[in-house]
């Protein structure tokens, strides 16, 4: 439904020559009404803007009832559209200018995700009713019991027997890789591999030899085939996490490998792959997508199942399930108790880095424990705690000052650990090189050289 004639005509004519039959071109949502009951479309192309009364979002709300397929195109991406937009519960969504190759990619993602749209309604049905079922042995490591990560839990637990892509979203330190584990163990690919890609850590120039593969001689430096994570994961379920980071370029072919079920090795042929992807990340794609960073038909590909892991500070009554769970973890004798103080001391926290953060905070803790009570419990990212409003405008401390406390406050979190799993950067969700520019900058280490003097 393109208010533009000429566009209207070019789209036709891609869709024709695709084999697509096409039906009558509408320009206002009244007439599309009448089109589409006439004419009966599996899937309906609405410009976000028409001529007449009503919008295309208005279209889409009806299509939605109807439970018809639907895409939207427009011209423009921002963010306010396309949160109107998702509302109305689209299959894809196109911005102008698009080329045929994006046209029929779309609509392919589009056709897929109305096959399965029953099946996450019935998933949705599902958790409603179920919500009381004990979780299954392989989600027993995951600690917590408060309403939203149960449900969260719930949800992974439904999701986990069936092939349909998941998209684990939630902060730094939330736990999305432990529970995409366990998605993994409780489906049909348990016993096949269970292949894991930091997207973020690869470097821009090996990324593709290192999710596709690459043949011998392929480039300088290729001196033997190798495998690529997607071949290495065949039969079993790969796990991208910070997908947010792929490069736009890899996103077309990673795009290809979700649609074609195919891969292409560097200086290889295509050959077919059977794997379950499972990506996460803790970027809020639809600004991503909004600012051209992430392409729309790829966050709708792997948008098929989103599941949202909540923040600790979300979920404050499992701080003490947890802190118990790590004290146990780490204490290699007798496993000492934590005072009402030292547990205040924890729920009063916000936990900026989550779980991962807790854990770190508990294990330094136990290393320097005496007795089997902790009094107390030292939490260095405490000075991350609000300042409290004073009138004097004096006192308030400028931004690089306030950066300054937040970064020394997180490396002695992590023991001055800043590169890696449960590192600075990490934590921060910062880019390792940027963190150690910040440093410098902030005179940090010149403080570590004092304190050790």
């Amino acid at each position: 439904m393109e208010d533009q004639f000429i566009e209207a005509k070019g789209l036709n004519i891609i869709l024709t020559n695709a084999g697509y039959a096409t039906c009558t071109i509408a320009r206002s949502v009244a007439v599309a009404l009448t089109v589409i009951e006439k004419e009966k479309p599996d899937l309906v192309l609405v410009d976000i803007f028409l001529q007449g009364e009503g919008t295309g979002i208005d279209l889409g709300r009806i299509l939605n009832e109807k439970n018809m397929a639907f895409v939207y195109l427009s011209a423009n991406s921002n963010r306010q559209i396309l949160e109107e937009a998702k509302s109305t519960r689209p299959y894809g969504f196109m911005v102008k200018p698009f080329r045929a190759k994006d046209v029929l990619i779309m609509l392919d993602v589009a056709l897929y995700l109305h096959q399965h749209r029953m099946e996450e309604s019935a998933l949705q049905a599902l958790s409603q009713k179920s919500l009381p079922v004990a979780l299954p042995a392989e989600f027993s490591h995951l600690v917590g019991k408060s309403k939203k990560f149960t449900e969260a839990l719930e949800q992974a637990r439904l999701v986990g027997p069936m092939d349909t892509s998941v998209l684990i979203l939630g902060e730094s330190g939330t736990g999305k890789e432990l529970i995409a584990h366990s998605i993994h163990k409780y489906s049909t690919r348990k016993n096949k591999p269970f292949v894991v890609v930091n997207c973020g850590a690869l470097p821009a120039n090996l990324i593709e030899s290192e999710l596709f593969g690459h043949e011998k001689g392929s480039f300088t430096g290729a001196i033997a085939r190798r495998a690529g994570k997607f071949e290495l994961a065949d039969g079993g379920t790969i796990f991208l996490d910070e997908i947010g980071e792929l490069p736009l370029e890899l996103q077309v072919k990673f795009l290809r490998v979700l649609q074609e079920k195919e891969i292409e090795p560097i200086g290889g042929k295509p050959q077919k792959i059977n794997v379950r992807v499972l990506a996460a990340t803790n970027k809020d794609l639809e600004e991503e997508v909004a600012a051209g960073r992430f392409r729309i038909d790829l966050y709708y590909r792997l948008n098929v199942f989103p599941l949202m892991l909540p923040s600790l500070r979300e979920r404050k009554e499992d701080i003490p399930l947890l802190a118990e769970y790590f004290l146990k973890k780490y204490s290699e004798g007798k496993v000492p108790t934590l005072a009402k103080e030292a547990l205040d001391k924890l729920m009063g926290y916000n936990w900026p880095g989550n779980i991962r953060e807790l854990e770190n905070t508990i294990q330094r803790n136990v290393v320097m424990a005496n007795g089997t009570v902790m009094e107390s419990i030292e939490i260095p990212v405490s000075k991350l705690a609000p300042v409290p409003a004073i009138n004097d405008k004096n006192k308030f401390k400028t931004m690089m000052e306030n950066e300054r406390d937040h970064i020394l406050a997180v490396l002695e979190s992590c023991n001055w650990k800043i590169s890696g799993k449960g590192g600075a950067a990490e934590i921060l969700d910062i880019n390792v090189n940027t963190l150690n520019s910040r440093i410098k900058k902030l005179g940090i280490e010149k403080e570590i050289v004092a304190r050790k003097s």
